[in-house]
């Protein structure tokens, strides 16, 4: 881009990741064809050989439908007479099955300590219990502070209980391991 302020020409790159807008995100269509000859393909899939737009244009027209270029890169052009409205109908409709079908999950995360009381152990299990019912991860965490990291046995013992309280709904993705000064362990749904 460049902008002119008093005179004077400033120029401002634009960003590598912003696609900047032109051939390649359009596909040609009918007059928009820029090539002299293109390689044809019928409705049926039949190859009409190499021959100049115009003609192509005219076989299109013949049949009611679009001249599309489907591979413009390619020496000539690779164009398919198509009903070009159908055909981007039909392509929203696979991306729409396609988000559809993918699956997506969030790692929701309970933080307890070695020392946690019994009751509020039963009210994080009731926590996960709603997270995994959501269909997310749990990452259970374990958190020691100062001395307390003598008592990873007891944080150990902890998780395992939480396993074992979980095992009807949860299944252990990742077994308990130690991460600095916590222990973490992860819980999917099965």
């Amino acid at each position: 881009m460049i902008f002119f302020f008093k005179n004077e020409e400033v120029s401002i790159a634009r960003p590598k990741h912003i696609k900047k807008p032109g051939r390649s995100d359009r596909i040609n269509i009918n007059q928009r064809i820029r090539a002299r000859e293109v390689r044809v393909i019928d409705p049926d899939g039949n190859q009409l050989g190499v021959i100049p737009t115009h003609k192509a244009l005219a076989t299109a027209a013949d049949f009611g439908l679009d001249l599309v270029e489907v591979s413009p890169t390619a020496n000539p052009p690779v164009c398919k007479i198509m009903d070009y409205g159908r055909y981007k109908y039909e392509l929203t409709k696979r991306q729409q099955e396609a988000k559809k079908k993918q699956s997506s999950f969030q790692i929701k995360e309970i933080k307890v300590r070695p020392k946690t009381g019994d009751h509020d152990l039963q009210v994080k299990i009731g926590h996960i219990k709603r997270f995994i019912e959501n269909k997310d991860k749990v990452k259970v965490t374990v958190i020691f502070r100062g001395r307390e990291i003598t008592l990873s046995q007891l944080g150990r013992d902890l998780l395992k209980k939480i396993a074992e309280e979980t095992d009807e709904f949860a299944a252990v993705e990742q077994m308990p391991k130690f991460e600095g000064r916590t222990m973490v362990m992860i819980l999917s749904p099965k």
